[in-house]
């Protein structure tokens, strides 16, 4: 026979359930237990990680800070230092040899077409002629050369300043020296100064005045456009390029250029006086010739560098540059105000305007 378990009631097993929970219970581990220092030290170590990460922020910060700051002093310092070079560009060239109390040579530069508005306008060359001058370092003055020349105007501006200069500064030489090219209006101002040097292989001369112009009547005919030209002057519409060329006209623009060519002659034989050799019509022809064929005619004085005649002839081989150039914001207030002028439809200007005079 099979013996079965006993079954029990009900209250009898939910006392043996929860004697068995009580058991299990005394099985695990007792809990933690913690004390009042176990608490402080708890909360000190927070306290102290907290700060430690507040100071290292506020490191980070202060670093932080110190760069905007060093960025700052960096920009103003360059921003101070592009306003002085640009005030310094008036000036080019300038030599801290030029403090030293032994003297300089002084330079000034006229390279490329002299007009008015260029970098080699009048009054460019002047006022670095007048810096050179004033400076009570220089012990001479060189102009150095290097132009097909331009204005007659403008030339003869710096000519007369040339002479002005010397006779106010009479124990400061003046001397001028040909690069590669010294031509037409660049002679005109070399004939101011006390002497004359170039290279041997220089262009040097062309002493003479020329106009330039186009007559475009046939070619507006052949596109069949018509000239207009309305005018308060019968003369006002003079050497209109889009007209036929008068005889009368020819014949006064010749004469104005007579004119400039006698003025020309006059300012190189007011310079050069006997150096010159050779008639007239032999120097004022506005032929070109060489550095030694200029020496051999007297338009120049010798051969050499501007190097050459700082060192063995002013006797002071620190050369201090004194060429002055506008900055950007003056070309640009020029640029403005002459195109401005330019394209005003009542700026005045006549059909000469359309020639050239060199």
């Amino acid at each position: 026979m099979d013996k079965t378990e006993p079954s029990l009631s009900h209250d009898e097993a939910q006392e043996s359930s929860t004697h068995a929970e009580a058991d299990h219970m005394h099985d695990l581990p007792p809990p933690e237990t913690y004390t009042i220092h176990d608490i402080e030290d708890e909360r000190q170590a927070e306290r102290m990680a907290l700060l430690t990460l507040f100071r290292e922020n506020l490191k980070e910060h202060r670093r932080t800070r110190w760069g905007r700051y060093i960025f700052r002093v960096v920009m103003v310092s360059l921003f101070l230092v592009f306003l002085l070079i640009t005030q310094l560009r008036h000036f080019e060239g300038v030599e801290l040899e030029s403090l030293s109390g032994s003297g300089h040579t002084a330079m000034v530069d006229v390279i490329g077409p002299i007009m008015p508005g260029a970098p080699t306008s009048a009054e460019n060359i002047t006022l670095g002629l007048q810096s050179a001058f004033a400076d009570k370092q220089t012990k001479g003055v060189i102009l150095r050369l290097n132009s097909p020349g331009g204005s007659p105007v403008q030339s003869g501006i710096i000519y007369d300043e040339m002479v002005r200069l010397q006779k106010k500064h009479p124990k400061t030489p003046l001397y001028v020296v040909m690069e590669d090219t010294c031509a037409s209006g660049c002679y005109y101002i070399a004939a101011a100064a006390k002497e004359l040097y170039a290279d041997k292989a220089t262009m040097v001369g062309s002493i003479g005045v020329i106009m330039r112009g186009f007559g475009l009547e046939e070619a507006i005919k052949k596109l069949g456009v018509e000239s207009r030209v309305l005018t308060s002057g019968k003369n006002k519409a003079f050497l209109d390029p889009f007209s036929a060329l008068k005889g009368e006209e020819k014949a006064r623009a010749e004469q104005l250029l007579g004119k400039i060519h006698k003025q020309f002659i006059k300012a190189v034989k007011q310079g050069r006086g006997r150096k010159l050799k050779g008639r007239d019509d032999a120097l004022f022809n506005g032929m070109i010739w060489t550095g030694e064929e200029a020496v051999s005619l007297g338009l120049v004085d010798a051969l050499g560098s501007y190097q050459m005649v700082a060192r063995d002839i002013i006797k002071n081989k620190t050369i201090v540059n004194f060429s002055y150039k506008n900055d950007w914001l003056d070309e640009l207030s020029r640029k403005l105000v002459d195109s401005a002028l330019q394209h005003s439809p009542l700026s005045g200007g006549g059909a000469v305007g359309s020639w050239s005079v060199q």
